[in-house]
């Protein structure tokens, strides 16, 4: 009886002490199941990580050029602005100046070598150039221009043109309109205004009426074209031919013209 009851003493013992390490230790299958679980849940918090840190790499790689190109266009705008200036919007009509009476309009023919008929779409700058024909006439010399139609277009040939000519005795002659480009200038035919100059001799130095007749016309080219004298140059600046001779051995003449013509504009 004593061994029986022992038996029954160990066994609740044993029970209870295997309930104890039950709550302690889990059962295999149980541990088996807590390890999936957390597997399950290491890879649900860690995949969202991986994908952000590979759109964070991706990111990154892709920004990496676009900044580059970012900096690129900054820096060349920024040295086209400094190179050559912002370039604003030009709101002259050409086509609507009205031209004063004591000009006259005179133009030539259309053609391929002195009026192209191209439009001029904005005026920069108003050349100045002298004929180089010392004792040549504003008739002449329109003559000489339009004379240029008669040459065949199919073969190599003279061009040439301006918009005004300035006579030894002050007549102005306009040849060709201010809204169409002429070959005067180039490269720079596209965004000025040419005046051809008259002068009695070989030293390119203008008479008293033409220099005035020059003036008032050069005054009031700047003002409907909204320049000022500092827009004036010379051909001689465009493209370094001596042209007009006077003004480019005499830079102190040039520099009192241009002083001339912004006295007129305010006298105006």
């Amino acid at each position: 009886m004593r061994d029986k009851k022992d038996k029954t003493v160990r066994d609740d013992i044993f029970e209870k002490d295997f309930d104890k390490i039950r709550q302690i230790q889990p059962r295999s299958r149980e541990i088996k199941d807590q390890k999936i679980k957390q597997r399950d849940e290491y890879s649900r918090r860690s995949l969202p990580k991986s994908r952000q840190k590979k759109g964070a790499s991706f990111l990154t790689k892709a920004a990496v050029p676009l900044l580059a190109l970012a900096i690129g266009a900054a820096a060349g705008i920024g040295c086209g602005y400094y190179l050559w200036g912002y370039e604003k919007p030009y709101s002259v009509n050409l086509k609507e100046v009205q031209v004063p009476s004591w000009i006259e309009q005179n133009f030539i023919r259309k053609n391929l070598f002195s009026r192209p008929d191209v439009t001029l779409k904005r005026v920069d700058n108003i050349v100045i150039h002298y004929v180089a024909n010392a004792g040549s006439s504003a008739a002449a010399n329109r003559s000489y221009f339009n004379n240029l139609a008669d040459q065949d277009p199919q073969q190599p040939g003279t061009v040439g043109g301006s918009h005004f000519i300035v006579g030894l005795d002050g007549e102005i002659l306009q040849i060709i309109p201010l809204s169409e480009v002429t070959y005067a200038a180039a490269p720079r035919n596209f965004d000025t205004i040419s005046i051809e100059v008259c002068h009695p001799d070989e030293t390119g130095k203008f008479s008293e009426e033409t220099y005035e007749s020059l003036v008032r016309l050069t005054a009031w080219l700047c003002e409907e074209l909204e320049l000022s004298s500092k827009d004036l140059i010379r051909h001689h600046d465009v493209s370094g031919k001596n042209c007009p001779k006077y003004y480019v051995e005499n830079e102190d003449a040039w520099k009192q013209f241009k002083k001339d013509v912004k006295n007129a504009m305010k006298g105006r």
